[in-house]
């Protein structure tokens, strides 16, 4: 453990601590050379002793801090001080986006469209120099509190593909969003990182995983048999639009998924239009069927070797058994490596240097054209060499005038080569629906009003008190004056009214009906009537009818049946006095 104020190769001083992993501790700290604070991971003591694990990491630092994006977490510097190897990257006051699901659960559709476009559009930069991040999971994408989406831990998860699932509590966090492929054994790909952001995506619109288990074998067979629950049954309201989004992106075959991220991202971007709300269910056109031969064999082995050991978790077993194989596999690749390795320095100076100095279709920055109007935005991106979409996105806004672009699609800052095709976002004014307070008001007068603004209106029953009025609203969420987007979910809350039932159905007696209304403390006032049609004891009648509210303190009048009165008979040979004459 580094201890407050301990400096990092005589730079970085240590604040505090800030969280602990399976793989790195994180610090806060100052850097006394630029004058900011920084967010300092430093390798577990265990993987730093891995010589192998601490060049891969290295490398894929050194490339992920290449990587330049508003949604990526910036890599400063890598390095290592008296055996203990760090990375150095940008301080995000913020919080993970697992916090923000624990707090909330499900968040609204256009949340999760909004986090997922800005995950898609970070993860899409990355892609284009095809860097996979491998461990895309809601613990590594931070959120700030503007809604600004930060993705984190490239260098860290990149480096693990070495000694992938080494550490039990890495297993269990991460297992959740295992690719099959993964969970298979066969390495990783772009479309890797997209399963693992369709399982995202699904977890925040459901509040939940879609796949659970008492341990990391358990439910990386799930990842591989198990079709993926829809997102459907538990939001049955939800655009086909976005189930199909899900669909596509953790399809099990990754050939069924999308190319990259940036495909993705297209995809999103016009989720949410109204022709595509009811569009077909997506039918994946090829087989889904995985082979799981090399995961079986690695179940065998971990059970063999789970006998021998002195228990030890599933988890730990099926980890070492993958890691092995993964291991074995880059060995056999390590002497072609070291064959080519020289032509590949030739090829990369070439690539780097050489090619860049001839020609002209350099990267250059998107402009920040904000508050432009769409003439003003369509010259100055064109002056930088970049076409314009013919066709303008719309998008709500209560900042930016009506008819100015609020932004672009790729974002400003982000570096592209001329000619790239650049999408506006233009304002359509504050769309945005501010609530009342409908506390006090008819469920069914205000419901409908709701749904005539776009919204989708779900009506639950709560408990309250005994005074508390029929169809009548006594709790809203979202609360008054809070503002939503249109296809957002408003619930309104009744009182929980007990009613009185058909005690004359032929089953109730007067002891029932006293027991029945007992704890709402009612009387009961019997009153006995003469029948031939009901069994003696049974209830015939009651004074306050079915469906009738029960009101304590109230008292209510019921009728039950009695035995009917015998007629006497005359006696045989019994003289008949009762008429004739003497």
């Amino acid at each position: 453990m580094i201890m407050k104020g301990q400096k990092i190769s005589d730079r970085y001083q240590i604040i505090k601590s800030i969280g602990e992993g399976g793989m790195a501790n994180v610090y806060l700290a100052y850097d006394t050379i630029l004058d900011r604070d920084v967010a300092v991971k430093v390798l577990r003591g265990d993987l730093s002793g891995d010589e192998k694990f601490v060049r891969r990491f290295q490398r894929e630092a050194l490339s992920a801090s290449s990587l330049s994006h508003p949604n990526i977490v910036e890599v400063y510097d890598v390095g290592e001080d008296h055996g203990m190897y760090y990375i150095v990257m940008e301080y995000i006051e913020g919080r993970h986006l697992k916090e923000l699901i624990k707090k909330r659960g499900k968040l609204t559709v256009s949340e999760v469209v909004d986090i997922m476009l800005q995950i898609t559009d970070g993860m899409s930069v990355a892609h284009d120099s095809y860097i996979i991040h491998r461990d895309i999971k809601p613990q590594n994408i931070m959120i700030l509190e503007n809604g600004l989406v930060k993705i984190t831990d490239f260098g860290i998860s990149m480096a693990m593909n070495a000694t992938q699932l080494t550490q039990t509590n890495s297993v269990m966090g991460s297992v959740h969003y295992l690719p099959p492929e993964q969970a298979s054994g066969k390495g990783s790909s772009l479309q890797s990182d997209i399963y693992s952001m369709g399982i995202v995506m699904y977890e925040l619109l459901a509040g939940k995983l879609p796949y659970k288990g008492d341990n990391a074998v358990e439910i990386a067979l799930k990842h591989l048999k198990e079709e993926l629950p829809s997102i459907k049954d538990e939001l049955p309201n939800i655009p086909q639009s976005i189930e199909n989004i899900i669909i596509k992106a953790t399809a099990k075959n990754p050939k069924n998924r999308y190319n990259d991220a940036r495909e993705m991202h297209a995809d999103l971007m016009t989720c949410l239009d109204e022709s595509r709300y009811n569009e077909p269910k997506i039918v994946l056109p090829y087989p889904e069927n995985i082979d799981d031969t090399k995961i079986t064999k690695v179940l065998k082995s971990a059970k063999v070797e789970e006998k021998k050991s002195d228990n030890k978790g599933d988890d730990e077993i099926i980890a070492r058994q993958i890691t092995q194989n993964d291991l074995k596999k880059d060995n056999k690749l390590l002497i072609i490596l070291m064959s080519i390795f020289t032509f590949l320095v030739v090829a990369i100076t070439t690539v780097i240097v050489i090619v860049p100095a001839i020609t002209t279709n350099k990267e250059i920055f998107i402009p920040d054209v904000t508050g432009y109007s769409v003439e003003e935005a369509i010259l100055a991106l064109q002056k930088e060499g970049f076409n314009v979409a013919t066709n303008q996105q719309q998008a709500a806004s209560d900042s930016i005038e009506y008819g100015h672009v609020v932004k672009t699609s790729p974002l400003a800052g982000t570096k592209r080569t001329k000619g790239t095709e650049i999408t506006l976002f233009v304002s359509e004014g504050d769309t945005k629906i501010t609530l009342e307070n409908y506390v006090g008001q008819n469920y069914l007068e205000i419901k409908g009003k709701l749904e005539a603004l776009g919204l989708q209106v779900i009506i639950e029953k709560k408990d309250a008190k005994s005074d508390a009025k029929e169809d009548i609203i006594i709790e809203q969420n979202p609360k008054e004056d809070e503002k939503i987007s249109k296809g957002d979910y408003v619930t309104l809350y009744i009182p929980e009214v007990d009613k009185y039932p058909d005690f004359f159905n032929g089953s109730y007696t007067y002891d029932d009906v006293v027991s029945f209304l007992e704890p709402y403390s009612v009387s009961v006032v019997k009153v006995e009537e003469e029948t031939s049609s009901k069994n003696p004891g049974i209830v015939i009648k009651q004074s306050r009818s079915k469906g009738t509210r029960i009101v304590s303190g109230t008292s209510i009048t019921i009728t039950v049946a009695k035995k009917p009165s015998k007629v006497s008979e005359p006696k045989e040979n019994e003289e008949d006095t009762s008429s004739g004459l003497d």
